[in-house]
């Protein structure tokens, strides 16, 4: 157990002292909510600008964290042969895989409460939270990206998986219902969209957060994209080049 909290407190370590992390992580999502929550660029009425902007911005942290964050550092660390040299030790693959997922739930939460409070300063009063839903959901889509994030680091050279980690959380960003409406979108951009993992988790998110409803077919499809991504990470993660 010691030798696990040592992992943990240094990926926690390592993420606080990196400023593009730090700057992905925390930084980013507040300054979205903040602007947008205060202008009038977004196509949504004065009065419900922060209640669907709130939903959105935490399903891009949790994209920040659990998929970019956590592939383009395990792409490194695999990339120089850390991975591999601590899977030898005593710490063992178990234990650093558990580390690296205890380390997202941490930052998840951090974000969670984070945002919440930004978003009560800017006026943010939603009708009825389920947090119990809320967190659940918030697992499932981690289990989510975390699969992809890594599906791509335990294949790309650490470069090439730096490029794609950017530019996927870009589509899964833009096209992700976070900052605008898969409906205002043109109709065959908006049918792609809306069976994306970032667009199921922030509709299910703003369900939760705004009319503590559920919507069973997005949750089974979200469920869904996490077997599927978890499943083909397993199957194809290589720890070293």
């Amino acid at each position: 157990m010691k030798i696990f909290r040592s992992q943990l407190r240094q990926e926690l370590t390592v993420m606080a002292r990196n400023g593009e992390q730090l700057l992905l992580l925390v930084v980013i999502p507040v300054m979205l909510l903040v602007f947008f929550s205060q202008t009038d660029f977004l196509p949504t009425s004065s009065g419900s600008r922060i209640n669907f902007l709130m939903p959105g911005i935490l399903s891009l942290a949790v994209i920040s964290t659990a998929m970019v964050s956590l592939g383009i550092a395990t792409g490194f660390e695999r990339s120089y042969g850390v991975l591999k040299r601590l899977g030898t030790t005593p710490l063992g693959t178990r234990r650093l895989v558990m580390a690296k997922v205890s380390a997202i739930c941490i930052i998840e939460i951090a974000q969670l409460v984070l945002l919440i409070i930004v978003g009560q300063l800017l006026g943010w009063s939603p009708n009825r939270i389920n947090i119990a839903q809320v967190l659940v959901l918030m697992l499932i889509g981690t289990s989510c990206f975390a699969g992809i994030g890594l599906t791509l680091a335990g294949r790309l050279r650490a470069e090439i998986n730096l490029a794609a980690q950017n530019g996927l959380y870009l589509v899964l960003f833009l096209l992700g219902g976070i900052l605008v409406p898969n409906d205002e979108l043109p109709k065959t951009l908006g049918n792609v969209a809306q069976v994306l993992p970032s667009s199921l988790l922030s509709s299910l998110l703003r369900d939760s957060f705004n009319n503590n409803t559920f919507d069973l077919t997005d949750a089974v499809a979200l469920g869904g994209w996490a077997f599927a991504v978890c499943a083909l990470a397993v199957i194809s993660f290589k720890w070293s080049d």
